[in-house]
């Protein structure tokens, strides 16, 4: 979402879920999860006008899963989502859905899958603004030579995550 009072229209609950790479706040609205942020990453909503609800199923499903998933249960992420954003956005963070759990995908890569292969900087921007990290899974994407740059998490938290899932996919 580009702007919190566009997040604040549809959001109706909320939690914070510790996690080992730091609190993550889940946002729902009535059709899904619309947002899901590591304290203190690039565009944080901050202060949500939801109530914050523990109890609530959906957010509970998700905290269970986030548990799972740290845990190193290689099992995906099974959760509604309601993304919001420009087509574009919404295409790029359809195909990030597709990058198994262990690999990785150039940005490069992933504009040429969406049948734009001279967009990889637009794809590397829509990336950014993924709004639900961890369940769209936009810690996969990487440049062109396989180095890790950019995630709205930081660096260190897409290493750990990358490492995590190598060491998920390793056990399988």
């Amino acid at each position: 979402m580009r702007h919190i009072d566009e997040l604040n229209a549809v959001c109706t609950a909320q939690a914070i879920v510790a996690t080992p790479l730091g609190p993550v706040l889940i946002a729902r609205s009535a059709r899904g999860l619309v947002g899901l942020w590591f304290e203190g990453q690039k565009f944080h909503p901050g202060a949500l006008a939801a109530p914050r609800r523990d109890d609530d199923p959906l957010l509970q499903r998700a905290a269970a899963q986030l548990r799972r998933y740290f845990a190193g249960d290689g099992a995906p992420f099974e959760l509604p989502l309601d993304l919001h954003g420009t087509p574009f956005q919404r295409s790029v963070w359809q195909s990030l859905l597709q990058i198994p759990a262990g690999t990785t995908r150039s940005y490069g890569a992933l504009a040429s899958a969406l049948g734009a292969p001279r967009a990889a900087r637009a794809v590397g921007a829509a990336v950014g603004r993924n709004p639900v990290s961890l369940l769209v899974p936009c810690h996969r994407a990487v440049g062109s030579d396989g180095a890790l740059t950019g995630y709205a998490g930081g660096l260190d938290r897409k290493r750990a995550l990358l490492a995590l899932e190598a060491r998920m996919e390793a056990r399988a």
